[in-house]
This record gives structure tokens, C-alpha cells and sequence, in this order.
């Protein structure tokens, strides 16, 4: 390939910078960060080291593993520019000033390797007047790519080429930000706040005009416009204050004089009562949460416990939260559709309903008036929402679920018109904008073309939606579905609710395993949800404990400890692919896979602690033949701190926060991988099956595990009882500590012996059984159930 990146430098450690940089030690790309010489300091570095030491304590944490750090070097702009003449890629990430950064790319003009590309941060500078007279190879090595923040998180890379851009260096760039930064691409125009920025400004500034106007308090408006519209919690003012309000300012006053033809958005981005709100809020240095202070204000009360009061838009005092009730939120309550919760609310009449109205029908109005100055089709446009902003769905796609000429006519009669060619398209008889069949979107409306333009068919990725309810679905129950995905792969797909493990589950995953033997030559466990698992359904679990149906809870326990020793020792490839929470027997399914593919935002670990029972599908005994095991097959060894370990991480009830975290715990394995495209995820599962057949796979050998006996497990008692002393515990954290202990230990050995699986998962079940039994536990289960947060009984 004529391009790749090896080495990369980031230039600028402010809070963009510092976090481009982590995201590329992620990735496992070695990267420099230079930033200015201070004036006031004989430590040249000093600007660099206080960047990225805010990088490194932010939360949430902007390296996926601490391990990655020494993939990225500091530096200064004096002293080590000569990076920038060993690197691929040199991305641009300082002050907002044009003139500034012209300088520096002239510097980087001198000293880039000929097919090193540059790209710039910018978020509304016109990305073509920073090359402006730079050379021909370096105009053709040089665009835009504006990350969101931060940017391990948020999928949203904006890539905006110049007419300059070569067309190689744009196709090379897309899919280095899709495959190895695992982004959603966009490519951009090169107008003024690209896409994301653009819409957000473009709403968001009426949105600030109308909730004034109209006298919405603080709380009626994030209670509204968070999950209910299909929008993150931080809905509209716990978003500025996690932005910034200067942030934000600055955003929206750049972008008022970059967009003079645009009338919407000057009409609201210029309104007074708008403007003379957030000037105060800058005045007062009220400037969100890292001020601990704007539109939101953290308060400690007697107790100690933080409470957050907030703004009252008259009185500019910050006042005790309430709780807006309103009939129309309630009507939506057990709606789960966002289609069908909107259509709920645009036909309602209430405070609630005007404020979702206005807001909706705007949105509308205004991302069909940027078409196609920003985009061509609304495609881009509902990417960079969803992706950039966290949002269920784009403007054009929810326009699509509320029918799009029933919401014209709405819209016109509330003083929202939408651009021409939506009428025009609908007169044209098209009457979406996107392309359907079967329910899944094929093509999307172009507005230059007047016409439906097909996407690009992805032959080798793995889509389950296009799948469901055809042949290559082979079996179904409640909880869970077989497909065949194609080359003699299988994949098994949980989809009860948080895909917590129940018989259903169960009973497919056999059947699957069952199906491996004939009819596949791999298997993949995986799902296209926003979870893997969130552990057993622990509903069922203390309802048949309280109802002493023991017979039956112990062959709940013993069938899911046989579907994971099975999938361990298949003869065949078995490949589970965990995302997001893989909690409990979640985790307990990943750690006995002979292969995982984890998406890198995975939070996996064993956490039945907090429910009052210890791990009992396997999860101990893997904890111990992981952590314990290795060290001891070495002569005269000394267990205790390898014990110790794996005690505390089960006993905690640790949660990795990445698959990466997760590999240094011990759950993932040195051979494991991580792909940190999500979308990728179960299309990468399915080419591991199919690297393990072509690799002559086949099963580990059964393994020993090391079971210190009685002196150990009075050992491990003394730590839990020091813990309970110390008040770090209670008194029932210590007891089931003391069970956990005993598993560990072996039972009653009356020394180290080495022990067969089935030995420590016999011991695993008997005290899980044990612990249902009693109050304590039950209670916790309930607590977990009623609540969702743990109780220290």
C-alpha cells in the first residue's frame, strides 16, 4: 500500500490533542506530542507534560489501559519538531487562529516525508486556507478531520478534503479512521462547522430562543429532551455544562460569522435573550462542569451526598431540583419505539408536547435548509447526529418513521416550512428519504440527482437485520436465535432484555453446540445490541430461591457450567464476541470461549459479589486457572500473591472498563482480539472461526487447576475478616468472602493439591446454592432488581 501510519504526531496538547493522541496509543499506533515552549519556565516541556497529565486524569478515561501510555512520547516544538519528519501522519490540533496555524504548516511543509499526510483539527476555520501557499505535494497530502470529544468515545470523524486533496490520501485516510479508529466516517464539504457542529448550532440555538421565550424551566427541559427523544441523559443543559459553556459560546458566535446566507440560523444564533443568558454565565466564570458551576451546581448535603441544583432561568440563583410531571411524558412510558413515543407526543397538547413539537419540527426545517450546501443527501447528516451527538436517529430518519408528507403539512401549519425540494421530492411521488426493503434502508434521496441512490452492498460483513426472519435464521425461541451467517458459520444472538441468561439462552446455545457437530465447521456467540449480557436473569434466581425450588436452581447452575465446558472444549472453533456489559455469566461465557473478538468498549467482570453469591458458571474456577495456575507450574513458587489477586478481583467485584483493562485482569487472553470498529464486530468473530479452521484448530488438552488447601483458605478468611474490621466491608460481605475463600482454597485439602475442573465447579454450585438461601442475599438481588444499585447489607 503506498500509504500507511506507523508513526504519528499530534501537534497541540490541549483537550483535543492530548485525547487524539491517547485514542492513537489505543490503537497501538506510537505517537508524539509536541506543544509550545513556555515563556515562564526552564522546563520546555512543561505545556506538554500539564496536557497531557489532564488527559491522563479525565473521566471517563481517555486511554482504553494504562499499559498504553508508553505508546505516546512529549515533546516540544523547539526541540523534537524532527518527529514530525519521521511520521505519517501529523495532525493538527492548536488554537483556533488561522495565522497561527499557517505558520506551523509551513514548518511542516519543510520537513514531511513525501507521502506523509497532515490533517487539521479545525472545527471552523475553512480547512482549504490553512494549505493556502503550501506546496503541491502538501495541498495533495492534506485535509481535514474533526474529531468529537472526546474522542474514544464518540464514533463522529468528520474528514473534509480540499479541492487540493488527493483522492488516494482521502480513500486511504476513510479507512484507516474506519478500521483502526474504529469511527463513523462522514466526509464533509468544506463548509463553515461541517456537518455535526452545523445542525447542532443550527437547532440548538432555537432551541435556547424557545425554551426562554416560553418560560421552560431547567428541569421541565431535560426531562424532556434526553432518552425520550431519543437523546443521551445529558439532554440539553447537562450537555453544555459537559461541553462548556464557553465551549459553546465560542462555537456558536464562530459560526454566526461564518454563515451570513444562512437565515435560520442568524435568526435564533442572534437572539437576545440567548445571548445576554450565556454572557452572564461567562462573566460569572460559570462555565459547567469544570467549574463545578453552570446550569448546573453540584451542592453536598448533610449527609455528605453531592445533589446537583439547577439554574433558574429568571432569577439567574441556582434552586433544589424537581421532578416535572406531565401527562404526555407518561403516556409514553412503556412505548420503547422512538417513532412511536414522538408520534405520542406531537399529537399531545401539554407543556411537554409543544416543547418536543417546536424542537422536532425545527430540526426538520433546518436540516433539510442546509441540503445540499453541507450534503447532497440527508444520509451524512443523520450519521454525524447519531454518531457525533449520541442521538437514537438522525433528523431525516425519524422524519422517515413519523411518515414525511403527514409531517409537512404539521410543520407548515406551526410556522416550520421545510426546504423546497422536500416538496418537490414529494410531488415527484417519492415519499421517503430513504430506500427501504424489508424493512432495512438501501438507498437514500439525492437531492442534486432527483433520485434514490443505492449504498455501497458491504458483501462480507455480517448484518443480522438482514437476516431475521429468513432461512438463514435456523432456530428460534424467546430468548435467543441460531443463524447461519454464511461459509459454515453458525451464530448464536441472545435477545432477552439486557440479554440476561435464562433457559432460553441455554437451551440454544446446546442446540447449537449440538448443530456444531453436523451442520457448521465454527460457531460465533455475539449480538448486534448495545450489550453481550448483563449476567444471569436475576429475577428468576431469588423467586426460585424464596420458593425453594432447589432442584431447579441447581440445574440452572449446572446446565449453563456444562454449555460453558463444552464451548471450551469444542472440537470445533467457538468464537464469542462481547460488547458493552458482559457481566457475571456474561463474563463467565467470554472466559470460556477458545477465541474472543471483544469490541474495545467492552465492561466485563464478575461481579456476583454484589448480589450476594459468588461466581458459579465457571467464573472462579477460570480466575484461578488464569491468575494461579501459571505461576505455580514453576517449582518452590509463592502463591500467595497470585491467590491474593485473584481473590480481591473477584471479591471486589472489579469491572474492566475496556477489553484491553480486561486482558490485564486475566479475562481476555494474550491471544484474544480487539476490534474497535463496534459495527465490525461480528463480521471480524466470523473471520477468526474461519482463521481457526484454515489454522487446523484444535481443543486444549483438560488442565489441572491448583487448589492451595485449608492453610490458604484460613488465610484468605484473615483478609476478609481485616477488611470487615476496617470497615471497608460488612459483616455479610465477609461471610460470603469466606465462601468464595473456601472455593478457592479447594474446600477442606489438607494441602496444595492440584484438582480437576469439575472439583472447583462442583464447589462453585454448592456455594452459590448456599448463598441463595439466604436473607441476606435475597435481598441484595432484590435491591439490584428494584433500585439497579448494589445494597451493603
Amino acid at each position: 500500500m503506498k500509504y500507511h501510519i506507523h508513526k504519528a504526531v499530534v501537534i497541540g496538547s490541549g483537550t483535543m490533542g492530548a485525547a487524539i493522541a491517547a485514542h492513537l496509543a489505543n490503537i497501538g499506533v506510537p505517537v508524539t506530542l509536541l506543544d509550545i515552549v513556555p515563556n515562564d519556565s526552564p522546563d520546555k516541556n512543561k505545556i506538554v507534560k500539564e496536557g497531557w497529565d489532564r488527559c491522563l486524569k479525565a473521566r471517563p478515561a481517555n486511554l482504553m489501559a494504562k499499559d498504553l501510555e508508553t505508546f505516546v512520547t512529549l515533546g516540544n516544538l523547539e526541540d523534537d519538531f524532527g518527529a514530525v519528519a519521521e511520521a505519517d501522519w501529523i495532525c493538527e490540533a492548536i488554537i483556533e487562529n488561522l495565522k497561527i496555524k499557517q505558520d506551523l504548516m509551513t514548518r511542516i511543509d519543510e520537513v514531511r516525508k513525501p507521502n506523509a499526510i497532515v490533517t487539521t483539527n479545525t472545527s471552523g476555520i475553512p480547512v482549504y486556507s490553512i494549505a493556502e501557499g503550501r506546496s503541491k505535494g502538501f495541498k495533495q497530502h492534506f485535509l481535514g478531520t474533526h474529531f468529537f470529544n472526546p474522542p474514544r468515545y464518540l464514533k463522529l470523524l468528520e474528514i473534509i478534503p480540499t479541492a487540493d486533496t488527493s483522492k488516494e490520501v482521502v480513500e486511504f485516510f476513510t479507512h484507516f479512521g474506519e478500521y483502526r479508529l474504529g469511527k463513523g466516517i462522514v466526509l464533509c464539504k468544506d463548509t463553515p462547522n461541517f456537518i455535526g457542529n452545523r445542525v447542532a448550532f443550527g437547532t440548538g440555538a432555537f432551541a435556547m430562543d424557545f425554551i426562554l421565550e416560553n418560560d421552560y424551566t431547567i428541569d421541565e427541559v431535560d426531562t424532556v429532551t434526553g432518552p425520550l427523544m431519543g437523546r443521551p441523559k445529558t439532554a440539553t443543559f447537562r450537555l453544555i455544562d459537559l461541553v462548556g459553556v464557553d465551549v459553546w459560546h465560542h462555537v456558536g458566535a464562530n459560526l454566526a460569522l461564518l454563515i451570513p446566507h444562512d437565515k435560520l440560523g442568524q435568526k435564533y444564533l442572534a437572539a437576545e435573550k440567548p445571548k445576554k443568558l450565556m454572557d452572564t454565565l461567562l462573566e460569572r466564570k460559570w462555565l459547567g462542569n469544570k467549574t463545578k458551576v453552570g446550569f448546573y451546581k453540584e451542592v453536598r448535603k448533610d449527609d455528605g451526598s453531592k445533589e446537583f441544583y439547577s439554574l433558574d432561568l429568571k432569577t439567574l440563583e441556582h434552586v433544589p431540583p424537581t421532578k416535572p410531571r406531565f401527562d404526555s411524558v407518561k403516556a409514553t412510558k412503556d412505548l420503547e419505539g422512538l417513532g412511536e413515543r414522538l408520534k405520542v407526543m406531537l399529537e399531545a397538547d401539554d407543556k411537554a408536547a409543544k416543547l418536543v413539537q417546536a424542537l422536532t419540527y425545527q430540526s426538520f426545517q433546518y436540516a433539510s435548509s442546509i441540503i445540499p450546501e453541507v450534503a447532497d443527501t440527508p444520509k451524512p447528516i443523520d450519521d454525524a447526529v447519531r454518531w457525533g451527538f449520541m442521538h437514537e436517529a438522525g433528523p431525516f430518519e425519524i422524519w422517515d418513521m413519523l411518515g414525511v408528507k403527514k409531517t409537512v403539512k404539521r410543520m407548515k401549519a406551526e410556522g416550520y416550512p421545510p426546504a423546497n425540494w422536500v416538496d418537490e421530492m414529494l410531488k415527484a411521488g417519492v415519499k421517503t428519504f430513504y430506500q427501504y426493503k424489508g424493512g432495512n434502508k438501501v438507498g437514500v434521496y439525492d437531492v442534486t440527482q432527483n433520485k434514490y441512490v443505492k449504498f455501497k452492498a458491504s458483501k462480507d460483513f455480517v448484518f443480522l437485520k438482514d437476516l431475521r426472519g429468513t432461512k438463514k435464521e435456523v432456530s428460534k425461541n424467546a430468548g435467543a436465535s441460531l443463524f447461519d451467517i454464511g461459509d459454515g458459520v453458525g451464530l448464536v444472538e441472545f435477545h432477552t432484555k439486557l440479554n440476561t441468561l435464562d433457559d432460553d439462552i441455554s437451551t440454544m446455545v446446546v442446540e447449537a453446540m449440538d448443530r456444531l457437530q453436523t451442520d457448521f465447521d465454527g460457531l460465533v456467540v455475539g449480538n448486534e445490541g448495545e450489550h453481550f449480557s448483563a449476567g444471569a436473569n436475576l429475577f428468576m434466581v431469588v423467586v426460585a430461591a424464596q420458593q425453594g425450588m432447589w432442584d431447579q436452581l441447581e440445574m440452572a447452575v449446572r446446565k449453563l457450567q456444562d454449555m460453558n465446558m463444552r464451548m471450551r472444549y469444542s472440537p470445533k472453533p467457538v468464537v464469542v464476541a462481547p460488547v458493552g456489559y458482559a457481566f457475571g455469566g456474561g463474563c463467565e461465557i467470554t472466559m470460556h470461549a477458545p477465541r474472543v473478538v471483544a469490541a474495545a468498549e467492552t465492561y466485563i467482570g464478575l461481579v456476583e459479589l454484589g448480589a450476594g453469591v459468588i461466581p458459579a458458571g465457571g467464573g472462579t474456577k477460570e480466575m484461578m486457572r488464569r491468575i494461579i495456575n501459571p505461576p505455580m507450574k514453576t517449582d518452590s513458587a509463592e502463591a500467595f500473591p497470585f491467590i491474593q489477586r485473584a481473590f480481591l478481583q473477584i471479591g471486589q467485584a472489579k469491572v474492566a472498563t475496556s477489553a484491553e483493562e480486561a486482558r490485564g485482569m486475566g479475562i481476555l487472553t494474550p491471544a484474544d482480539r480487539v476490534v474497535v470498529n463496534r459495527d465490525h464486530l461480528l463480521t471480524e468473530a466470523k473471520k477468526e472461526v474461519l482463521h481457526m479452521i484454515s489454522s487446523g484448530y484444535k481443543p486444549p488438552a483438560p488442565e489441572l487447576i491448583y487448589a492451595p488447601g485449608r492453610d490458604m483458605y484460613g488465610a484468605m478468611k484473615i483478609g476478609a475478616w481485616s477488611f470487615k474490621e476496617g470497615r471497608y466491608i460488612s459483616e455479610y460481605d465477609a461471610h460470603i468472602a469466606s465462601k468464595l475463600a473456601y472455593v478457592m482454597a479447594g474446600g477442606c485439602l489438607s494441602k496444595p493439591t492440584w484438582v480437576s475442573e469439575q472439583y472447583i465447579l462442583d464447589l462453585e454450585r454448592e456455594a452459590f446454592l448456599s448463598l441463595c438461601g439466604e436473607e441476606k442475599t435475597q435481598a441484595r438481588m432484590w435491591s439490584l432488581l428494584q433500585t439497579g444499585k448494589p445494597l451493603r447489607n
